[in-house]
């Protein structure tokens, strides 16, 4: 589980953890929370915030990160839906919101595993809960002993969507457009390294659309609450230089900051299937991972923390490989699947790229190694495109660690672009070798790993496009690319308007 450490065994240095918000995309935190708990970092106090407030929920509960993913990973993202009676929305413009917490209480918040009475008796460390007390309009914090259910739906329950929750002849909503994450409660906690994790869009692109333009609103309320309050640790990292530390603190407070290069996509593609919560998982624990790897974690407590790349029309896929390699060392075959996802950040630069390579997240699962090994820093690369297009090779880097050892499997896939009974082998034969990062000249184990038939129906369905505008610059990009991957196979069976059977 996550280490903690209860105030009186005062570690050096206080670490304090924060959840901030972002819908159904804090899933991403659950992947984050894996990465940590391999690094070994102790805390003694976590924050949550608006869709942050259901992981801490869970970890307060005594969720592992595993079994957290797990049970993200099953989670039927309509459960959040649930609508009021018919009577309600006859009152068109003064009905209470679209929406109600039925849902999410009888559904959500028992598959994640959230149980108030085990949140009130945790002990270990110090949770806090942000909601936003509306009748008197300010973020009110709750110690993991006061909180209640209905504190933990207000936590959640966005203008809109959701009504208002009564607590205390007080009403209470969601706090994001106040705040989205509480450094300050980090600090007076005593916290001397804060270790935020991001779900919030924070980039220079401003999109069409009432709705892109109320998450905007959102992001714009969020990140500016946030850099007041790096303005006040600023000042106050002064004074604690100066020998004044009003909290305890005996160094200047430092910030790391885990977060996606790009935004996540937004709630409603979760709806729609265009990403997943696994591979926000995936995501984020890639994403923490590679941030831990560097020299200097620290970040300025200024805007550019949480500042992220502008989105791109993009494309996301998955591959699942699965076969028996053989175990060198004692020679004889094992199980061995790979599940990826495939990031594309710009499609459009991708295909007319002369060397192009993405993103991979994603696990592998072999008999060798700890199951549900998480991949981090993975890529694959496409050599020879512009030499010969028609016979493109696909190289796999796929990296991934256990407790001890770094470990990278290198795959390699020839895809000839020409018709015949030979395309189903360029598609699906994937030619893997494994070996330790330390011992690079050992081959640990290696073979032919293959996509099966529904497998490739599932890769091709899994085919979706983000950050488009419109759903035809979508789709284009989903048929250039699905051209540029499989060649005349995608042509001349797998496209949409062709028949499925034909495929097999």
């Amino acid at each position: 589980m996550i280490s903690f450490t209860p105030d009186d065994e005062n570690p050096t240095p206080k670490r304090s953890l924060i959840l901030a918000g972002g819908g159904m995309r804090v899933s991403y935190q659950a992947g984050v929370l894996k990465a940590l708990e391999q690094t070994g970092l102790t805390f003694h106090h976590i924050d949550g915030t608006s869709g942050g407030t259901m992981n801490l929920a869970m970890l307060m509960s005594g969720l592992s990160p595993s079994q957290m993913i797990a049970r993200w990973q099953n989670l039927n993202v309509s459960d959040f839906v649930s609508l009021m009676p018919f009577r309600e929305y006859i009152k068109l413009s003064f009905m209470p919101a679209w929406g109600d917490a039925d849902g999410i209480i009888e559904k959500v918040f028992p598959h994640l595993g959230i149980d108030v009475e085990k949140i009130n008796t945790a002990s270990g460390l110090q949770g806090t809960f942000n909601v936003c007390n509306y009748s008197r309009k300010i973020n009110q914090v709750f110690p993991h002993h006061s909180i209640n259910r209905n504190l933990l739906v207000a936590g959640i329950s966005l203008p809109i969507f959701m009504p208002a929750v009564e607590h205390n002849n007080e009403l209470f909503i969601d706090s994001v457009w106040i705040k989205d994450a509480n450094l300050m409660e980090a600090v007076k906690q005593g916290a001397e390294e804060i270790y935020l994790i991001w779900c919030i869009g924070n980039h220079n692109t401003y999109h069409d659309g009432a709705f892109n333009q109320y998450v905007h609103m959102i992001e714009m309320s969020a990140n500016g609450v946030l850099n007041l309050e790096f303005d006040w640790i600023n000042e106050l990292n002064k004074r604690i230089s100066n020998g004044d530390s009003p909290y305890g603190q005996t160094k200047p407070i430092e910030l790391t900051v885990i977060k996606p290069d790009q935004p996540l996509p937004l709630d409603p593609d979760l709806y729609l299937g265009k990403i997943t919560n696994a591979s926000l998982i995936e995501m984020g624990y890639d994403d923490c991972h590679t941030i831990l790897q560097k020299q200097s974690q620290s970040v300025a407590f200024d805007y550019t923390a949480t500042h992220m790349k502008n989105p791109t029309p993009g494309l996301i896929y998955n591959e699942i490989y699965r076969g028996k390699i053989k175990n060198h060392e004692k020679n004889e075959d094992i199980n061995c699947e790979l599940n990826l996802t495939v990031h594309i950040e710009n499609a459009d630069d991708f295909v007319t790229s002369g060397q192009p390579s993405a993103r991979i997240t994603g696990l592998i699962n072999c008999e060798l190694f700890p199951e549900n090994s998480y991949l981090n820093k993975s890529h694959i690369r496409f050599d020879n495109v512009t030499a010969n297009p028609a016979e493109k090779t696909a190289e796999y880097q796929l990296n991934f660690s256990t407790d001890k050892e770094n470990y990278k499997l290198i795959g390699e896939k020839n895809l000839r672009d020409d018709p015949g009974f030979d395309a189903w082998s360029d598609v699906t034969n994937l030619q893997i070798k494994i070996i330790n990062q330390q011992n690079p000249d050992f081959i640990i184990a290696s073979g032919t790993l293959k996509l099966g038939i529904s497998e490739v129906a599932k890769l091709i369905a899994s085919f979706h496009p983000v950050y488009n505008e419109t759903t035809a610059q979508g789709a284009t990009l989903v048929a250039k690319f699905g051209k540029f991957l499989l060649g005349e196979y995608y042509q001349q069976y797998l496209r949409p308007t062709k028949k499925w059977w034909k495929v097999w």
